[in-house]
């Protein structure tokens, strides 16, 4: 029995698994997976590894009724507030550490069971990108660029001093005016790492069939690292989950990194409401997903049947 017929005999196709991807990693065969495009728990969202439904709904919960102008990302971890003295920036070091750790427990799974060349996507903040980047580097992967993904709008975060002097009656609050703590956020980081290469690319193809990137758009333009212009989601995207990426984003990571060849597999190892799986499937690929969260399962379940039956009905649109 060769490597592939092995792969398809002990890794089911298409199918998402319930369960911590850490362990069911574990179940998967080596050097099977062509890409992963993946979307993990942000470090701000980090508290102890409990990252699950519940948790999510108490800290939206927390201010869907208040001014803040996000109501759909899930309250913090709490070490953003409090006084600035030894001890908060300690806290702050030690939660980066612990989430370093935890990003290596699942990044040294999926290097084992990425094929050579395969290229690996990983979302996550502008300020913890380069903890994700050097777990992945750990486990092995060579890190080939960061995207960014700039979405149609940002909003300003953090403190505005001028606001906060004069709810504290200072009579030189407005000499404040203009000057705050963090700049507009309108762009996610997108770090893009590769299981190290069979001598060189074309060696590489020919026994993996990944390894190349396309990059050269339909209009003949080369494409940039800056992804623009993907944002928008229509109302079939709005699904109950709190970080819901737009499907036409993810099918032009994967249009952009994965060969078309009927033995790559799209891999998701935090499938969240399934948009990595659904692109995949729309663009003829096999998939795999693993989701933490049994709530999230039927909306996944969901989204993947109602593209199905689109695709059925009208082939041509895909």
């Amino acid at each position: 029995m060769n490597q592939e017929e092995d792969i398809n005999k002990n890794l089911e196709l298409n199918k998402v698994y319930l369960g911590n991807c850490i362990e069911v990693m574990k179940t998967f065969p080596q050097n099977s997976i062509a890409c992963c495009i993946t979307d993990p728990p942000y470090n701000y969202e980090f508290i102890g590894h409990k990252w699950s439904d519940s948790e999510v709904q108490r800290r939206t919960e927390r201010v869907k009724d208040s001014k803040t102008m996000v109501k759909n990302i899930p309250y913090g971890s709490g070490l953003a507030g409090g006084v600035r003295n030894a001890r908060w920036y300690e806290r702050n070091r030690n939660n980066d550490l612990d989430y370093m750790k935890w990003c290596q427990l699942w990044t040294d799974q999926l290097f084992r069971i990425c094929k050579a060349g395969a290229p690996v996507a990983v979302f996550n903040s502008n300020r913890s990108i380069a903890h994700v980047q050097i777990a992945l580097e750990n486990s092995g992967f060579y890190t080939r660029d960061v995207l960014v993904y700039r979405r149609n709008s940002g909003i300003p975060r953090g403190l505005n001093l001028e606001k906060k002097l004069e709810k504290m009656g200072h009579q030189d609050a407005s000499k404040w005016n203009g000057w705050h703590s963090a700049f507009r956020n309108e762009w996610e980081a997108v770090v893009i790492v590769q299981k190290p290469l069979i001598n060189n690319y074309w060696e590489t193809i020919q026994k993996t069939h990944v390894g190349v990137f396309k990059t050269v758009n339909n209009d003949g333009s080369f494409q940039s690292n800056i992804f623009e212009n993907l944002s928008k989601k229509d109302k079939s995207e709005n699904y109950s989950h709190c970080t819901v990426k737009p499907l036409g984003l993810i099918k032009k990571i994967i249009d952009t990194l994965v060969p078309v060849h009927e033995k790559n597999i799209v891999f998701d190892p935090f499938s969240g409401s399934g948009t990595t799986l659904v692109a995949a499937q729309e663009l003829g690929f096999d998939y795999v997903g693993i989701e933490i969260e049994e709530n999230y399962i039927p909306i996944i379940n969901q989204r993947l049947d109602e593209s199905k039956n689109n695709i059925l009905s009208n082939p041509t649109l895909f």
